[in-house]
């Protein structure tokens, strides 16, 4: 039985979504503590900081992949997998790079950020494809993570808080706080940082997906 045919194995994701969690709160509580801003940045969308559960995301993604090819449902030819999510990765970057030279496009506009949420749910689909078992993994932990998020946005918006999670991109129009909410947490939330979270779990998944699928099953 090859490893598409074989049913799949479940993939436990309460672990590293409580996890995620817990860095969410961590990261909110240094925000409005004023902590460290290299650590807890309040600019908008982040600001790189090193706390935060983008960075979660490879790490996850190949203890999945791991988990599910040490329980017999591999990523099967490795090459195009990896293949796929390298386009599903790359799709959003080149596609957005192109709109902004090639057409000139406002990188900061809402039409810029509109082609980003289209291209991430194309991106989105091509990561599903790239590995079918992983895929339904991360995109079920992607939702866990992000749910909380979208609604820690509504209460920071609400309350204006100054953190990040509350604080709109330079250029931004002004708006009511239910649209502001809709704009800048429910939309990137559920599209983008879904994309991001399946496209690149599923690169590390892969990758530690194939060393598991090699290395002899334990008796």
């Amino acid at each position: 039985m090859s490893d598409e045919t074989r049913p799949r194995p479940g993939v436990p994701i309460l672990v590293p979504a409580v996890i995620t969690f817990a860095v969410t709160l961590l990261r909110l509580v240094g925000e409005l503590q004023g902590w460290s801003p290299a650590l807890f940045s309040r600019a908008a969308g982040g600001g790189g900081s090193l706390v935060g559960i983008s960075w979660l995301v490879p790490v996850f993604g190949a203890w999945f992949g791991w988990k599910l090819a040490r329980a017999g449902a591999g990523p099967g030819k490795v090459g195009p997998a990896l293949g796929w999510a390298i386009l599903a990765i790359a799709i959003l970057p080149a596609g957005g790079f192109a709109a902004i030279k090639l057409f000139g496009v406002d990188p900061q506009g809402f039409t810029v950020f509109g082609i980003f949420v289209v291209l991430s749910i194309v991106g989105l689909v091509i990561a599903l494809r790239a590995w079918p078992a992983i895929g339904s993994v991360l995109l079920k932990y992607a939702l866990a993570a992000r749910i909380p998020v979208i609604l820690i946005m509504l209460a920071a918006i609400l309350g204006n808080w100054g953190t990040h999670y509350d604080v709109a991109a330079p250029g931004l129009p002004a708006m009511a706080p239910l649209t502001k909410w809709f704009a800048i947490g429910v939309v990137p939330q559920l599209t983008i940082w879904i994309w991001f979270t399946v496209a690149v779990g599923a690169l590390f998944g892969i990758a530690a997906g194939a060393i598991a699928s090699r290395r002899p099953a334990t008796a």
